[in-house]
């Protein structure tokens, strides 16, 4: 199998994506701009100002901040999961 099939059988869509989110996966879009960015889901323990799970995202400088999905993430079908 060619590499670039190979990368395109890795593709998901947003609901494959939160799947791999619920698995303890870091999760990104091939479509954001900058690298070094990926998201992945928080589970409150009993050391948490939360209550329910989140997502948050990680930028390019290092930062961490909760993460609301746009409808161009949603629909959006470049998701991969980050190893």
């Amino acid at each position: 199998m060619a590499q670039s099939e190979k990368e395109e059988e890795n593709k998901m869509d947003f609901g494959k994506a939160l799947e791999a989110l619920k698995n303890s996966k870091h999760v990104a879009r091939e479509g954001w701009n900058e690298k070094d960015m990926w998201i992945k889901a928080q589970y409150p323990d009993e050391h948490s100002k939360m209550s329910v799970p989140y997502i948050y995202i990680k930028n390019p400088t290092g930062m961490l901040f909760p993460w609301n999905a746009s409808q161009q993430d949603l629909f959006a079908e470049d998701w991969v999961i980050i190893e």
